[in-house]
């Protein structure tokens, strides 16, 4: 074997059982169960009691939907439930599940006005606090079939999917081209969001959205060229070794989440809404809304645009060809450094769009938003295909699929590990990935 091809595959041979071994330990701390909770320094609360003839209803489930995420609870033994929430001001949609109410018994009154009398939407007002009551008593319950249950989780999971493509594809192409294992790139992502709650947000420049949102993501992909400019280029010159630039990459990480924290604070905040908030049926229980579908097509357009650069442009051709083989790359008469410069500027703009699309998909802007999704990005990268964008692509709508499809059958709680369990399996019986070969297309 040629020492100087058998160096590199070393070297990436390195990179990949590092990964693998972060990864399996952050899914072992993943597997420890924990009840959903508002994060700390949540100062409002939602509560509400659950009875039935005054006697208290205990067990009930509800979940809670608003800023910060959704929240699950419980009726304790006296029909009370409690959450803490971020954000005063803004409504709070509160869903009772009917089916863990006794038999016969349901929802009976419709308080709002939707036509589901176990869904309230409330605003909280300044004090901070807000109380949701149900009239329970015997009558039909409000049943959405399995069925209309599993198209609407799809349909959420192909959105969550292709909003972590955008990332994925991203933290891909800076694998396939530099060997780094890049776990900043989840603050590349808040980056995003959070120049774009600059930009856009009441309490600074207000920027229209239309005009907002465009110069958030030009602002991240500049941050992509400084981070290659000022640290990335020169290690890389300098033969730093891949495991050490990861770890570098952590220690980056965690300064840049503590710099957004000290800017924006502990508390989730909201950017101004995209589009109108228009709930839009699909037929049966179905339904999405106006913003999802938005988030949709952006997706959709920016990775076709994104797939043609890398297919048909000379450009993408060289970023193909360097992904391969970065030496041979280079002694074709490629400028690898020119190639990898425009990879992180890419990178750093998909990242930054990601970031603002998940921001309205949470909903909400936090200082360690990122962070909560890097995992998923990584294992989408990783089911994929290490290095191929393509692969990362299909690795990422897989996961979201799965992610939003297994709350159905286990524990909002546990989803992201069933989706990490797929993984495994996948990766015992194709280590490679789904679209990872020794010559990488994309």
């Amino acid at each position: 074997m040629n020492p100087r091809t058998a160096s590199p595959r070393r070297t990436r041979s390195g990179a990949i059982v590092a990964l693998a071994t972060f990864l399996a330990a952050l899914f072992a701390a993943l597997l420890l169960p924990t009840a959903a909770h508002a994060a700390e320094g949540d100062p409002y609360t939602i509560s509400g009691n659950v009875q039935l003839d005054g006697e208290p209803l205990e067990g009930v489930a509800l979940s809670i939907d608003g800023p910060g995420g959704v929240q699950d609870v419980e009726t304790n033994d006296e029909g009370r439930w409690s959450v803490k929430v971020p954000e005063k001001g803004v409504e709070y949609t509160v869903t009772l599940d009917e089916q863990t109410l006794p038999e016969g018994i349901a929802v009976v009154e419709d308080t709002d006005g939707d036509g589901a009398p176990n869904v309230t939407t409330a605003e909280m007002g300044q004090g901070g606090r807000l109380t949701v009551n149900f009239f329970i008593g015997e009558g039909e319950r409000n049943v959405t079939s399995f069925f209309d249950q599993l198209l609407q989780r799809l349909l959420l999971g192909l959105n969550f999917g292709l909003m972590l493509g955008l990332a994925a594809v991203g933290l891909s192409l800076v694998f396939g081209t530099t060997g780094i294992s890049n776990f900043a790139h989840a603050e590349m992502v808040t980056f995003g969001a959070v120049a774009a709650l600059f930009l856009v947000g009441p309490a600074s420049l207000a920027l229209p959205v239309w005009l907002g949102i465009p110069v958030a993501i030009i602002l991240s992909a500049l941050l992509g060229l400084v981070l290659d400019i000022g640290i990335w280029r020169p290690l890389r010159r300098k033969g730093v070794g891949v495991v050490q630039l990861m770890i570098l990459s952590i220690g980056l990480s965690l300064a840049l989440r503590y710099v957004f924290q000290f800017f924006i604070g502990g508390d989730t905040q909201q950017l101004p809404a995209m589009v109108p908030s228009v709930s839009i049926p699909l037929g049966g229980a179905v339904s999405t809304t106006l913003n999802d579908l938005v988030s949709m097509g952006i997706s959709i357009v920016v990775i076709v645009a994104f797939a043609l650069w890398l297919t048909r442009s000379r450009l993408g051709k060289a970023t193909r060809a360097i992904s391969d083989n970065p030496s041979l790359a280079a002694a074709s008469g490629i400028d690898v450094d020119r190639v990898v410069r425009v990879v992180w500027i890419i990178s750093g703009a998909l990242a930054g769009l990601a970031g603002i699309l998940y921001a309205y998909y949470r909903p909400g802007i936090r200082w360690d938003m990122g962070a909560q999704i890097l995992l998923l990005v990584f294992a989408a990268v990783t089911l994929g295909g290490l290095g191929t964008a393509f692969g990362a692509l299909v690795g990422s709508i897989i996961i979201g699929v799965l992610v939003e499809a297994s709350s159905l059958w286990i524990p909002a709680d546990l989803r992201y590990a069933g989706a990490l369990v797929v993984l495994i399996i996948i990766l015992l019986v194709r280590p490679q990935g789904i679209l990872g070969r020794r010559e990488r297309i994309g």
